[in-house]
């Protein structure tokens, strides 16, 4: 298992496991397709058949700005009416160039906060020695700027394993409640 494969079956795992626990959500993923975190856009379009049947929805956006926005729409959905799911996770996903550009609206989107029944994560892909980037690039300071709590995979087990749990992270800690989003 790669770990953009571990990425997107843990988009399935974790729709699985909200599922034993009562919850049915939605999951929405949103990057660029131009800089893609090493291919998962790709991955995603490859193991479509599992992911059939969990209300996995990928759509890539023109840039990295849209992408975020889009995933901070799924975290207001909520407010603007009644869906078959209880809430919607949300993925945006670039690398660390893409970040850089969509800074404002993952700011915003952090200040908003997660629906308690959704969840939002930034899956964001580095490289420093500029292998597939036209410059070296980190996201450290950027994520710590923008005040997205980060955790670090050190292999394909933990990407799984924090992809998976990450949004459960984003729902217990996040600045909504309930209560806001009818006020929304």
């Amino acid at each position: 298992l790669t770990g953009v494969q571990a990425l997107v079956r843990a988009f399935r795992d974790r729709a699985i496991l909200d599922r034993t626990r009562g919850s049915h959500t939605a999951t929405f993923v949103a990057g660029y397709e131009g800089s893609p975190l090493a291919g998962l856009d790709l991955e995603i379009a490859r193991q479509r058949g599992a992911l059939d049947g969990l209300d996995i929805v990928h759509r890539p956006a023109v840039n990295e700005e849209l992408a975020a926005t889009s995933v901070m729409g799924t975290q207001l959905a909520g407010s603007a009416g009644r869906f078959k799911t209880r809430g919607i996770t949300g993925y945006w996903y670039g690398k660390s160039p893409g970040l850089d550009r969509a800074s404002d609206a993952l700011r915003h989107a952090n200040l908003i906060g997660a629906d308690p029944l959704g969840g939002a994560v930034a899956l964001v892909g580095d490289d420093p020695g500029a292998k597939s980037s036209t410059v070296a690039c980190a996201s450290e300071f950027a994520l710590a700027d923008l005040m997205i709590p980060t955790l670090y995979p050190c292999d394909p087990q933990e990407a799984l394993d924090h992809a998976v749990h990450a949004p459960y992270l984003s729902r217990f800690t996040g600045l909504r409640s309930e209560e806001h989003t009818s006020e929304l």
